[in-house]
């Protein structure tokens, strides 16, 4: 399999990398919070073979190589839902599969919702809606973000090496995550300084609590709003099972299949458990195809 395609999309805003041939049937690849394009790098090889379609996975804005938000903006999550039709649209497609992680599984979840008529199919990989909070939490919630908002920015991380780089994010990771996993998300993350120390690129904003959160009851309606077919992967150390409502989350979606496979949040990315994701979206796929035969 050859090195992917390196693209710009919606004039520059958007770095992204593709797999597979030009004339073949894109699906958009969405990656999590603090992780890049890389996210699908073992994955989406394995499908384009399998399934003869091509992968455009996005760098979200803040994140990898595509631009920050503007001075002054934020990263709000419904705003990523504008990124993902600025690259739909930059791509020339009406409507395609959301191949999507942990929080681009999220906002996935967004642009099915409010936009079906652009979205034909979802995989959800250890991801099913946003967080959520509570109602009662709104004043708490609003004082957290005002409060961060309010303070200097974090200077951002510089290390010796790539290698240093690489065992910080297994240190500090919010999910559990080795070196193996860790190492092509942060590799795509890095600029190397004169002296050959590296610095992460990610916005700094991004660590940043949200001014407002959708409630639970909004997010279950959206879930409710979704019409496309929905593969939701969990891996069996991933954090669905940690997530209060996420069995309400699952009975809200229509037309959802879940497989549940072992791995941990990153299963797709992960050596030992990406070739059993590949199968699972392969077999529901040869699926989906034989229904509508």
């Amino acid at each position: 399999m050859r090195e992917p395609e390196t693209l710009n999309l919606a004039h520059g805003r958007l770095a992204a990398l593709a797999w597979g041939d030009a004339d073949a049937p894109v699906w958009l690849a969405l990656h999590g919070w603090l992780d890049n394009a890389e996210s699908f790098s073992r994955l989406a090889p394995l499908l384009v073979e399998r399934l003869g379609i091509r992968i455009v996975a996005i760098d979200f804005p803040g994140h990898g190589r595509s631009q920050p938000r503007a001075e002054g903006g934020d990263y709000p999550i419904w705003e990523y839902t504008l990124d993902v039709l600025d690259a739909l649209d930059a791509l020339g497609l009406e409507c395609a599969p959301l191949l999507s992680h942990s929080m681009g599984a999220a906002v996935a979840c967004l642009v099915a919702a409010a936009m079906p008529e652009r979205v034909a199919r979802l995989v959800l990989i250890d991801g099913l809606g946003t967080l959520t909070t509570e109602v009662d939490d709104t004043a708490k919630q609003l004082r957290m973000g005002l409060i961060q908002r309010r303070r200097s920015r974090s200077t951002v991380p510089r290390y010796p090496d790539e290698a240093t780089a690489i065992a910080a994010r297994v240190a500090g990771g919010v999910t559990p995550i080795d070196a193996d996993t860790a190492a092509p998300l942060v590799r795509r993350n890095l600029d190397v300084e004169d002296d050959g120390h590296v610095r992460l690129r990610s916005d700094g904003r991004l660590l940043r609590p949200s001014l407002v959160r959708f409630t639970t009851e909004q997010m279950l309606s959206l879930l409710r709003s979704i019409e496309a077919p929905v593969l939701l992967i969990e891996g069996k150390q991933g954090i669905l099972a940690q997530r209060a409502y996420a069995q309400r989350a699952r009975d809200a979606i229509a037309r959802l299949t879940r497989v549940m496979l072992p791995g941990g949040h990153h299963l797709h990315l992960e050596a030992h458990a990406v070739d059993a994701v590949a199968e699972a979206i392969v077999a529901d796929s040869n699926e989906m195809t034989r229904r509508h035969a």
